[in-house]
């Protein structure tokens, strides 16, 4: 296996085991020009991002909320989505560990085969299917694998303790535990106590870091959920600027990384 793949996975896992809770930034792939596109990912590093998640659009990405559904419209409307989302992972990954989030639809159309291969090419430290079909589960890790990809997996909160040990089989890189049960955009309150519930189900399941992102709107509510979690993704916050404004992006996500980066970061977390 190339060594740089190798160098992605290990840049990812090292990143998770910092002892003050990681900031993720999810981008859609294809929105503007190959150029502008590098200039944020540039500034969003800059601002104090610690991982990319680079999304693929998909024509039906039913657990996204109206902002995201919009922007992978648009990426769509551009074409040649899956160049597009390549292209953008190797700029990604020569800044920061990143993790390509995608539905199965579209590695299905494209080939697993081909998906993972091409992905791995660019850089990416591994590649999450936000819904995973169970019964193809065994056979997506395995091709992952041999790409040298890292599987994050998304588990639900409705997910039953029981269930969580056969739930997790398979991943790798990190699992994810939705702050919200809503789709992506949600900007209500979280239940704190259940994510922290469900963390540490997760946590005696696994030996994986756990990633939190869904409805983690504001910095407040970000340094609320870093206790819980070895990493936070924010996506709408970012995307509503990149979106509107795109130089405003880097002041929104140097807001959250203020807010999980404390002077005094904490031993451990819960």
């Amino acid at each position: 296996m190339e060594r740089h793949i190798l160098l992605a996975a290990q840049k990812l896992n090292t990143s998770l085991a910092q002892p003050t809770c990681q900031l993720g930034v999810f981008v859609p792939a294809g929105l503007h020009s190959q150029s502008a596109e590098r200039h944020h990912l540039d500034c969003l590093a800059q601002a104090g991002a610690d991982l990319f998640e680079i999304g693929l659009a998909h024509h039906a990405p039913f657990l996204d909320g109206p902002l995201i559904q919009s922007a992978y419209r648009r990426a769509l409307q551009n074409g040649h989505v899956l160049e597009h989302t390549v292209r953008a992972v190797e700029h990604a990954a020569r800044l920061l560990p990143t993790v390509v989030m995608t539905y199965w639809e579209p590695v299905r159309r494209y080939g697993p085969e081909h998906v993972t291969s091409l992905f791995a090419a660019a850089g990416a430290a591994g590649v999450m299917v936000v819904d995973l079909p169970a019964h193809l589960a065994a056979r997506w890790h395995e091709t992952a694998s041999n790409a040298g990809l890292l599987t994050p997996s998304l588990l639900s909160r409705q997910t039953p303790k029981s269930g969580l040990p056969k739930a997790v089989a398979g991943a790798s890189g990190w699992l994810y535990a939705p702050a919200s049960t809503a789709l992506t955009g949600y900007q209500g309150a979280l239940d704190i106590p259940a994510l922290a519930d469900f963390t540490q189900h997760l946590r005696a399941a696994s030996s994986l870091p756990v990633v939190s992102g869904v409805g983690i709107s504001s910095p407040a509510l970000a340094a609320q959920v870093a206790p819980l979690v070895d990493a936070v993704v924010i996506g709408t916050p970012v995307l509503r600027a990149l979106l509107t404004n795109p130089g405003q992006a880097p002041s929104v996500a140097a807001s959250f990384a203020q807010a999980l980066h404390p002077a005094h970061p904490a031993e451990h977390r819960v």
